[in-house]
C-alpha cells in the first residue's frame, strides 16, 4: 500500500510501544513489573466522578462547541490566574482531546514546511513526530547530565536561526523530571524575546513539584510576556484523569481562533462529560492534588534511595513529575544475565524485560541514548519489588 509521506516513516509512540510488549509478556502469565506509562496509578477523585454522573443525568451527552463549553474555559483562566496571578481570557482558550491533541494544534497552526522547531533532549517521545508531521524540521539541542538536563540559554542562542518559529519546552520533564529555577527560565526569555521566538510551554507537570522554588510559568516571566507564549496543560497528570482527555492552551487570541478552526474540521469537541468532570477538577476542592502530591513525594525519596544502591548508574534527581530518567550506560557492552552483550539502551531495556521481567522505556525514544525512564507513578510495594530484581539483574552483569 502506497501510505502517505506524513506517515510512512512515523514510528509509534515509544512509551506506549514499550508498555505493550509488557502486557504481551503479561498475557503469557508472567508477573512483569510495569514501570513504562506516564500514568498516576489513583483513581480520579469522587467528587470529579460524581460530577461526570451529574452531567450524563444533566442531559450533556450531545456535541459542545468545538472549543469547549464556556464555564469549562473560564475556569481554566481562573485556576490559571490562582496559580500565577497573570490573567487569559477564555477567548485565549482552547479545551482539546488531551495535552498531546493541544501540542499537534499548536504545531500544526503554527509551523509548516521551511519552519525549525527548536527541542531540548531528552525530549518526551512525540514532540518531534509532531513537528515532522507539520512538515517542520525539529532542530535537536542535547542537554547534558550534569547540568541536570537543563537547556542554557547559550546553547538556544546558538541554536537559533532564521527558520526558527518555535521552542517546544517542559518544565517539569519528561522524560528527566528537570525543573528550571525562575533565573534560569528568564535567562531563556531574555533569548527568545530577542529573537521574537514563540515558545509553547508544555506545563502538564506544573503541581508535581518537589523544590523548595515555586513553580513559574513562561507567560509571567520578565513581567509578563503573553505575544509569543503559549500554555499547553491539561487534567491527566495532577488530578489522575488521563483517560478522560482533557488538555488545553492558553495562546494569543488569533493563534487560539486558528487552533479552534483546526480542531472543529479534525475531531468536533472534546467529550462533553469529560468537560464537566474537568470543570470539577479545576474548580472544587484541591487537597486531592496535595495528598497524590504527598505520595509521589514517598515514591520518589524511594527511588532515588534504590537508584543510588544500585551498581554503577548515575542520574540527577529530578525536580518534578514521576520519572527516574538514570544513566546505564557503563552496562553496555558487557555480558548481561543470560548471557546477551548489548550495545545500546534500547537492548538493554529488552534484556531487562526478557530476564528480569521489569519494563522501562528506552532513552534511546527520548533522544538520549544510554538512558532509561522509569515511571514511579506506581505503589511502593511495585517499586521494591521492580528495584530488587534490577539489583539483581546488574549485580549479575
Amino acid at each position: 500500500m502506497n501510505l502517505s509521506p506524513a506517515v510512512s516513516t512515523l514510528k509509534p509512540s515509544a512509551t506506549i510501544a514499550a508498555a505493550a510488549k509488557a502486557k504481551a509478556l503479561k498475557a503469557q502469565g508472567v508477573k512483569v513489573y510495569d514501570f513504562t506509562l506516564g500514568e498516576p496509578d489513583f483513581n480520579t477523585p469522587d467528587h470529579i466522578q460524581a460530577a461526570a454522573i451529574a452531567a450524563m443525568q444533566a442531559g450533556h451527552t450531545h456535541y459542545t462547541a468545538s472549543g469547549g463549553i464556556a464555564e469549562l474555559k473560564q475556569a481554566i483562566c481562573a485556576a490559571y490566574e490562582r496559580d500565577t496571578g497573570f490573567r487569559y481570557q477564555p477567548s485565549q482558550c482552547l479545551v482539546s482531546n488531551g495535552a498531546k491533541h493541544s501540542l499537534h494544534n499548536v504545531i500544526t497552526s503554527l509551523c509548516g514546511p521551511g519552519d525549525e522547531v527548536i527541542i531540548p533532549a531528552p525530549y518526551w517521545v512525540s514532540y518531534e513526530a509532531l513537528v515532522e508531521l507539520a512538515g517542520a524540521r525539529a532542530v535537536i539541542v542535547p542537554t547534558t547530565e550534569e547540568s541536570g538536563f537543563r537547556l542554557a540559554a547559550d546553547d538556544l542562542e546558538r541554536a537559533i536561526t532564521s527558520k526558527s518559529k518555535l521552542l517546544l519546552l517542559n518544565s517539569p520533564s519528561n522524560p528527566t523530571g528537570a525543573t528550571y529555577s525562575a533565573a534560569q527560565l528568564e535567562a531563556l526569555a531574555r533569548v527568545t524575546e530577542k529573537h521574537k521566538l514563540f515558545v509553547c510551554s508544555d506545563e502538564i507537570y506544573d503541581k508535581l513539584l518537589y523544590t523548595s522554588e515555586p513553580f513559574r510559568s513562561w507567560t509571567t516571566l520578565l513581567g509578563g510576556i503573553p505575544d509569543r507564549a503559549i500554555i499547553v496543560n491539561g487534567v491527566s497528570k495532577a488530578y489522575a484523569m488521563t483517560g478522560w482527555r482533557i488538555g488545553w492552551t492558553l495562546a494569543p487570541a488569533a493563534l487560539t481562533s486558528a487552533m479552534d478552526n483546526l480542531q472543529s474540521q479534525e475531531t468536533s469537541n472534546p467529550c462533553s462529560i469529560s468537560q464537566y468532570a474537568a470543570l470539577a477538577a479545576l474548580s472544587g476542592p484541591q487537597d486531592c492534588v496535595q495528598a497524590m502530591l504527598h505520595e509521589f513525594t514517598r515514591r520518589r525519596a524511594y527511588t532515588l534511595d534504590r537508584i543510588r544502591q544500585l551498581p554503577e548508574i548515575s542520574m540527577p534527581e529530578p525536580g518534578g513529575a514521576f520519572y527516574a530518567f538514570f544513566n546505564v550506560s557503563r552496562h553496555l557492552g558487557r555480558k548481561l544475565p543470560g548471557g546477551k552483550t548489548v550495545a545500546n539502551a534500547t537492548e538493554f531495556c529488552a534484556a531487562l524485560l526478557e530476564e528480569a521481567h521489569v519494563a522501562l522505556v528506552s532513552g534511546d525514544a527520548f533522544g538520549a541514548p544510554g538512558y532509561a525512564r522509569l515511571s514511579f507513578a506506581t505503589g511502593l510495594a511495585t517499586l521494591e519489588a521492580g528495584f530488587d530484581r534490577i539489583a539483581k539483574f546488574l549485580s549479575a552483569s
